[in-house]
C-alpha cells in the first residue's frame, strides 16, 4: 500500500519588516526670532503698555530737513529800503500837510516800512539794520519838509512844487523855526523801529 506524500508547499514569503519612518529635516530659520513664542510656535501678542524694543543702531528715527539757506543780499536790501523810505516820506508828509501836526505813530510807520523792506528782501546782512535806521531818519526829515511845503502852498501864492523844488532853502528855514524837542523824538523813534524791524524780519 503506498502512502501519498502530501505536496510540499513553498514557504510563505516573509513580509518585509515594517520600515521605520525617517525623520524629516526641519527647516532652519535664517535668524532666530527674538519675539517670545507660545508652545505651538505662534508669537505672543504684545501686551498693553509694553515698551517697544529700541531701534537697531544706525537707523535714524526720521530724516532731518536741511536748514533753509540764509539770505544775504545787501544790494537788494538797500534798494528796497531806499524805495520804502521815499514812499514813506511822501505818506508821512501828506499826513503832516493835512493835519498840520506831527504824529508819533506815523513816524513809527516810517521806521517799520523801511526796516521791513530791508529785512525781507536783503536778508541778515549786518549792514542793513544800520542802513535802515539812517534811511528812516532821512525819510522822516523829507516827510516833514513835504508837510511844510503842503502847508505853505495853502498859505502863500506859491504851489507845492515851486516851494519844494525852487525854494527848498526856505522850507529848511521854516522847518528849523517849527522844530521842537518832540520833532527829534520822532527821529529817534523811526530810527529805532527801522533798526529792530530789519533785524527781526530778516530771512
Amino acid at each position: 500500500m503506498t502512502q501519498s506524500i502530501p505536496p510540499v508547499q513553498p514557504p510563505a514569503a516573509q513580509e518585509p519588516a515594517e520600515q521605520q519612518p525617517q525623520p524629516q529635516p526641519q527647516p532652519v530659520d535664517a535668524a532666530p526670532s527674538s519675539a517670545p513664542q507660545s508652545a505651538d510656535g505662534a508669537p505672543y501678542a504684545p501686551q498693553p503698555g509694553a515698551v517697544p524694543p529700541p531701534p537697531a543702531p544706525g537707523i535714524p528715527y526720521g530724516a532731518v530737513p536741511a536748514p533753509a539757506p540764509v539770505r544775504n543780499n545787501l544790494g537788494l536790501g538797500l534798494v528796497a529800503a531806499f524805495v520804502a523810505a521815499v514812499v514813506a516820506a511822501g505818506v508821512y508828509g501828506a499826513i503832516i500837510g493835512l493835519t498840520k501836526h506831527e504824529i508819533g505813530w506815523a513816524a513809527v510807520g516810517v521806521g517799520f516800512l523801511v526796516g521791513l523792506a530791508a529785512g525781507r528782501l536783503g536778508g541778515r546782512n549786518p549792514v542793513l539794520p544800520v542802513a535802515s535806521a539812517v534811511l528812516s531818519l532821512g525819510s522822516v526829515y523829507i516827510g516833514q519838509l513835504v508837510g511844510e511845503a503842503m502847508i505853505g502852498a495853502k498859505e502863500t501864492p506859491l504851489s507845492f512844487s515851486e516851494l519844494f523844488f525852487q525854494h527848498f532853502d526856505v522850507l529848511q528855514q521854516a522847518w528849523k523855526a517849527d522844530a521842537d524837542p518832540l520833532t527829534f523824538v520822532f527821529f529817534a523813534i523811526a530810527a529805532y523801529v527801522a533798526f529792530s524791524t530789519a533785524r527781526k524780519t530778516a530771512l
